[in-house]
């Protein structure tokens, strides 16, 4: 089984953090994708819910994992790892998304565990159009 995950904040292509450099060394990225799902703020990261409004979608990259185990040291990363208090801040979860050419494929992603109060949604479902 293709294991895949769909990253839509500090983890996507071009972002200048550490961990995205590593996802990229160890995966291959099938590109743009998006998710029906509601983006959110945190700070400067953000979090994403589900939705079931047509017209509400979160876009990010899917990869293509090399190396499955890259998804242990990301649950670390995204604080939803075994060591980590419960309620956890993210749930990693597989969820459909849509690949820029239609088609739907199943990869994991970090659905938003925490509450949403006080939380600016960004409504155009695109974090990196956002200023940290």
């Amino acid at each position: 089984m293709t294991e895949r995950l769909f990253v839509y904040g500090t983890l996507r292509r071009g972002s200048r953090h550490p961990w995205a450099a590593k996802l990229a060394a160890s995966a291959t990225c099938l590109g743009e994708a998006r998710y029906n799902g509601r983006l959110y703020r945190i700070t400067h990261y953000p979090g994403v819910v589900p939705s079931t409004q047509p017209d509400e979608w979160a876009y990010g990259d899917v990869f293509e994992l090399r190396d499955p185990e890259i998804l242990t040291a990301l649950d670390a990363y995204e604080g939803c790892g075994p060591d980590d208090a419960e309620p956890t801040q993210y749930l990693r979860k597989l969820q459909k998304m849509t690949l820029a050419d239609g088609t739907v494929v199943e990869a994991w992603m970090y659905v938003y565990n925490w509450s949403l109060e006080n939380r600016e949604r960004i409504k155009s479902g695109r974090f990196d159009e956002v200023e940290s």
